[in-house]
């Protein structure tokens, strides 16, 4: 189980909403934690899509996510420790009916007092030479116990450390026999003490560092953990945030701040990219993907800082910064490959989260492709730019070039607005249901579009990823039960069928004399299909399938520790699309090209490869073995760069009107160029375009006898 108290932030179909409740509640005011616990409480169980009884499973998950979310490396409690918490397993939902406070006093007051002796460990531990003994160690530490004994907590730290020596000694190793001139095995053993005295000094420092960190936490900040424990339970999305965090939403929702532009989220096995934002500095630069780890964080002028189970908000505080800093990020990238990346800190372009277009000419055809990113919307007014009406001026503006298929780009788009969803499907079919959304009980809506005039009628071919989420797969799904247009590419996208409003806690009561108390993230709706079937976790499966990187890697809503279940419910009424596509050998034929395309197996290799590097856990602290490790992660690293090599031999232009703003912006011209040379390497839109040759010379009107 992937059980975190700190999650990050998914987007939203909806941002703020109020939740109405069917009765009336007193709450206690005089003790703010008394006062949390009841509104949390009663909000989740009046408000949330599929509320749980407080019992004693209830209490078990809090009891596990809390403990485990507190010390996931498993080196600061005792086994001595979880005895005593135990006596509390059955017993938090009773405490947090009655407002009491005992489970966590106690195990704050705990970790506080492991902490200050973890501070002695690592530096006893690391006061002495690390000899890197060849040794195999566990680093799946949701699978690891805890010790008894503080001895054997002592060998834990040092196995650890070692560790996280390892690849800096290495470096500095490389650097001395570069300014030596000779092989690194060359070097003499006064360069390798100085290697491993620079790197455990080190070491010390960023650990220093962190614990200043940790100090500056107080019980609030603790306590917020435990409400989030809590509401998480219920399930991934649900979540509760402190006051400092809800002004960190309110700031992502918006789309403008300064920092690297990725999001992350704290896993198991450490800070983990789940989105790279686009027109942000990783973005631009391609430096960062979903599934890198950020294992350390170094400024301008400092050295570099350990995050490995450092809060999320922690390690956010160090990556982010001013518009034009530099931010220096050691990561393990989904490869196993560990290496230092630059960041320049800037302003999110909004700019490049917007729709954009181009064409593609294979041979004597034009086509179009549309790439949409999320699915904008100001919600404070709906009339103002949002993706449905940027996604039907671009297909009017793709008409005017006569192409013969438009590929609409889903790939990494992780959902927004659910209006700008329906009224996009609508360009495509004439009217007719897009999605059924429910809440709890028996209340269902189903949102139709209502203009029975068509915006396109040509062959469509959707492109999605395992990170096509929330409004990307209402959007493919409804594609898919109309028999409207060809899904191609990941065997299914990300599985997020559910919506959440936040909901203010200070505004539920009359009188509140204890300031902000933060907003409860709530799920209060489920997303189907026009077939009856949720896109909880069974996500949208493609009609084509390719492989891709992240075939193999937990990204999805199945990987989350406790995802609200499929179902299904009663289909709506719709008719399929007026033409018929001869789909079964429009998918046939594309299959056929894809067996015998070197590069797609190439690709499925590198995926299988790269899920028997993370289901690999274990790691050596011998140098040698790690040496050799890295050289044979190096050579395959190599093999798959050949994908980089791949080129479509496809043409790709700016429509008219972005040319002519090339001649003033000299920017925009080289965000597109960019844009169409990674383009002319993607498999996917070269088979897409084949696909859309094929739907062409495949697609029939229904009074029309197939010959």
């Amino acid at each position: 189980m992937k059980k975190n108290v700190v999650l990050g932030l998914f987007a939203l179909l909806f941002a703020f909403a109020s939740c109405s409740f069917t009765e009336s509640k007193d709450f206690e005011t005089d003790n703010k934690d008394k006062l949390l616990i009841d509104l949390i409480t009663y909000v989740l169980e009046k408000g949330h899509y599929s509320p749980k009884a407080l019992d004693d499973a209830f209490s078990i998950e809090i009891y596990e996510r809390f403990i485990d979310g507190l010390d996931p490396l498993k080196r600061y409690f005792l086994e001595e420790d979880l005895k005593r918490f135990e006596a509390y397993r059955l017993d938090i939902d009773d405490q947090l009916k009655n407002k009491e406070l005992e489970f966590f006093d106690l195990v704050h007051q705990t970790l506080v007092k492991r902490i200050e002796e973890a501070k002695a460990t690592y530096k006893g531990v690391l006061a002495d030479p690390i000899k890197f003994k060849s040794k195999e160690i566990e680093v799946d530490y949701e699978t690891l116990v805890y010790v008894s004994t503080k001895k054997e907590l002592e060998e834990r730290w040092l196995d650890q450390l070692s560790l996280n020596l390892l690849p800096a000694y290495e470096s500095k190793l490389e650097q001395l026999a570069r300014e030596q001139s000779v092989e690194k095995e060359e070097l003499d053993k006064k360069f390798l003490k100085e290697a491993e005295e620079e790197a455990r000094q080190e070491l010390v420092k960023t650990l220093d560092e962190y614990y200043t960190f940790i100090d500056e936490l107080d019980r609030d900040d603790y306590f917020a953990s435990f409400l989030g424990a809590v509401a998480e339970t219920f399930d991934p999305h649900t979540s509760y945030m402190a006051p400092s965090d809800k002004d960190r939403f309110d700031i992502s929702m918006s789309g403008k701040f300064e920092g690297i532009g990725a999001r992350l989220q704290k896993k198991p096995e450490g800070t983990t990219i789940v989105e790279v934002i686009s027109g942000g500095p990783v973005w631009r630069g391609k430096l960062l993907e979903v599934g890198d780890q950020i294992l350390k964080v170094r400024q301008e002028d400092g050295d570099a800082v350990d995050i490995s189970g450092m809060p999320l908000d922690d390690a956010i505080l160090l990556i982010k910064g001013p518009k034009g800093t530099n931010v220096f990020l050691t990561v393990k990238r989904v490869t196993g490959v560990v290496e230092e990346v630059a960041v320049v800190r800037d302003v999110v372009e909004l700019e490049e989260s917007y729709a954009k277009s181009t064409t593609i000419v294979d041979e004597s055809q034009k086509f179009g492709l549309i790439n949409l990113p999320k699915f904008y919307v100001d919600f404070e007014d709906y009339s103002n730019r949002n993706a449905a009406t940027d996604i039907k001026l671009e297909i009017e503006r793709l008409k005017e070039e006569n192409v013969e298929g438009i590929i609409l780009d889903l790939r990494d788009n992780g959902g927004g607005s659910l209006q700008t969803v329906v009224d996009m499907a609508g360009y495509f079919i004439e009217e007719g249901p897009v999605v059924q959304v429910k809440a709890s009980g028996n209340r269902k809506e189903v949102q139709e579009d209502n203009d029975p005039s068509v915006l396109y009628d040509g062959p469509l071919v959707i492109l999605v990823n395992e990170l096509s989420a929330s409004a990307s797969e209402i959007l493919a799904a409804a594609m898919q039960d109309y028999k409207r247009a060809i899904i191609l590419g990941s065997s299914s996208t990300y599985g997020k069928g559910t919506v959440q409003n936040v909901i203010p806690l200070s505004n539920i009561i009359r009188s509140n004399d204890l300031g902000d108390l933060g907003a409860l993230k709530l799920t209060t709706q489920k997303f189907y299909r026009i077939t009856g079937e949720s896109t909880q976790l069974k996500g949208v499966s493609s009609d084509i399938v390719m492989p891709d990187r992240y075939a193999y890697v937990d990204v999805g809503e199945r990987d989350q520790d406790n995802p609200l279940a499929w179902d299904r419910i009663q289909a709506a009424n719709f008719t399929t699309w007026e033409k018929q596509i001869d789909f079964e050998r429009v998918i046939s034929n594309s299959n056929e090209r894809l067996k015998t395309n070197e590069y797609v197996s190439l690709l499925e290799e590198e995926a299988q490869w790269i899920k028997q590097q993370r289901d690999d856990h274990t790691a050596t602290l011998g140098i040698e073995e790690y040496r050799k490790e890295k050289e044979e992660l190096r050579e395959r690293t190599e093999r798959f760069k050949k994908l980089n090599d791949y080129d479509s031999k496809l043409s790709f232009s700016s429509l008219k009107y972005e040319e002519a703003l090339f001649t003033k912006d000299s920017v925009l011209r080289e965000k597109r160029n960019r844009w169409h040379k990674e383009l002319a390497h993607d498999l996917y839109v070269e088979e897409a375009i084949n696909v859309l040759k094929d739907l062409k010379q495949f697609t029939y009107n229904r009074n029309t006898v197939k010959g």
